[in-house]
């Protein structure tokens, strides 16, 4: 079994930062992408950064040149930096992770529980 578990969140005035950590424990052998999503009140989950284990990192033009994905491949974390906060930054924040737990098994899909993040205006 596979756990993902996600800190750093809190409550922030706008312009302000904070660094939310990830991380993955248990029978894994490799994870390819981690990646974190959001979701606000009222509105779906989607997509904030990802980074595969090899190949360039994506973002949502929203976060783009604020937020920037790293990630820590011995640790099996990612960490999520994210400065110039403004209130529209306001969610719940997911870490999601594509793991092996074999050589030949094929990847499964893991989400975190979540951590809030409210930044006020």
């Amino acid at each position: 079994q596979v756990q993902v578990m996600e800190s750093g969140g809190g409550l922030v005035q706008a312009g302000g930062s904070l660094r939310l950590s990830c991380a993955a424990s248990g029978s894994i052998f490799g994870i390819n992408r981690m990646s974190w999503f959001r979701q606000a009140p009222g509105k779906q989950r989607d997509l904030v950064a990802s980074m595969p284990r090899f190949g360039p990192t994506t973002y949502a033009d929203s976060v783009k040149g604020r937020f920037t994905i790293s990630r820590d491949n011995a640790r099996n974390m990612v960490y999520l930096q994210m400065n110039s906060l403004k209130p529209e930054d306001t969610a719940v924040y997911y870490c999601n992770v594509w793991v092996t737990v074999s050589r030949s098994s094929i990847e499964s899909n893991y989400w975190g529980q979540g951590t809030q993040v409210t930044v006020s205006s």
